[in-house]
């Protein structure tokens, strides 16, 4: 790209990057793990339990968890120490200041693969944004460690927006490139799930995986022949306590019991889905209806990977009718819920046989309430 090169300020989608950690967590590993620690807490509290003081754990099934989530499989950072009954937390070796932090190791990996797919130099690269749910700590900004490795002369900043940190990610770097203060901007969301999960809660303990997803959003102008004009975006935000973790610099994690349960994820599950599901669907229906987008022509739905049951609902609702995974492609079963990236997985994973003209939309949709959409059109 030359320094002459006149731009648009029409933001498209350049290219992606995924890092998968190398560690899988079946169901079944899930599952005999799960149940050799409720085996271990009720004969420990065998006496409690008689007396009515303690309430005995119930245990899980593979059934259970693949028919409440679609989930079969999920990838992690740290398998061993999960699967311990006496453990079941994610352990690693603290890092010093001076190495690179974990959430920066795997963004950078998922970031260089979204450059190299497209062709681009750093040096052409304006912004990193890390947008995550967690990050691994309040600062300096993941982002600026991220630039820093790749060695990006620019600026960056983290943002949270829970499982939509990703679209409300593009929004904000598609706004830079709209008003020209950026040509090149790197979304880079590093999900390490599993250190917010409660592996010892039956009914979310099976939800989690581990992930690092790149977008790279551009001016048309420098973007490689091959890309997807962002037709428009969308985010909504409506409070609620229904999804919630309460871990933060102002309280510390209390001793292993009860008191701890709400600094790691916890959330009520039917009211989210009850109340998530219309939301979800009502704000994609209207803005496309803005953009002048038929919702039933969407070629492809890149919906968040949270639940099956809520993205078949919601792709019902758009399109009008059951779709079927060509139309809305899941990779929720091999890596459950990664937050932020699991709509960025999808489209990353089923894409390329899209043809040019082709529309589709890349949505996501959690804790907040938080939603964000990005339709986008093929170019070939």
């Amino acid at each position: 790209m030359t320094n002459n090169t006149e731009l648009t300020g029409r933001p498209v989608i350049s290219s992606t990057g995924l890092f998968t950690p190398s560690e899988t967590i079946t169901n079944e590993e899930l599952v005999d793990s799960f149940n050799r620690y409720v085996e271990l807490f009720n004969t420990e509290n065998a006496e409690a339990i008689a007396a009515g003081e303690v309430e005995a754990l119930q245990p899980s099934s593979v059934e259970f968890i693949e028919k409440a989530s679609g989930i079969k499989a999920r990838h992690v950072m740290a398998k061993e120490p999960i699967l311990n009954p006496e453990i079941m937390v994610p352990r690693w070796d603290e890092r010093s200041d001076d190495q690179l932090s974990m959430m920066a190791e795997i963004g950078v990996i998922a970031a260089r693969q979204a450059l190299e797919r497209a062709g681009r130099d750093v040096a052409d690269v304006d912004a990193v944004l890390c947008a995550a749910s967690n990050m691994e700590r309040p600062y300096p900004a993941m982002a600026i460690e991220i630039q820093q490795e790749l060695g990006i002369d620019g600026f960056g900043f983290d943002m949270n927006v829970a499982c939509s940190s990703a679209t409300f990610g593009i929004q904000t770097a598609a706004d830079y490139i709209r008003s020209g203060n950026a040509k090149s901007v790197l979304v880079v969301s590093p999900e390490i799930t599993s250190g917010h999960l409660n592996w010892r809660d039956r009914d979310s303990h099976f939800i989690f995986g581990d992930v690092a997803t790149a977008v790279l959003v551009e001016d048309a102008a420098v973007a490689p022949a091959e890309h997807w004009d962002i037709l428009g975006t969308k985010l909504k935000t409506v409070f609620s306590n229904n999804i919630r973790n309460n871990f933060g610099f102002l309280n510390r994690a209390s001793p292993e019991g009860e008191g701890k349960k709400d600094k790691l994820f916890v959330q009520e599950g039917r009211k989210v889905f009850k109340e998530v599901v219309p939301m979800v669907a009502e704000m994609i229906v209207t803005e496309a209806e803005k953009l002048g987008i038929d919702p039933q022509g969407l070629r492809r739905l890149w919906l968040h990977q949270a639940n099956a049951g809520m993205n078949r609902l919601i792709a019902q609702r758009v399109l009008g009718h059951e779709a079927n995974p060509d139309e809305s492609p899941t990779v929720l079963d091999t890596y459950a819920n990664t937050s932020s990236a699991g709509s960025i997985i999808a489209f990353h994973q089923h894409s390329e046989d899209l043809v040019g003209g082709d529309t589709g939309l890349i949505c996501s949709f959690g804790a907040g309430y938080s939603a964000g959409a990005v339709f986008v059109r093929k170019v070939a």
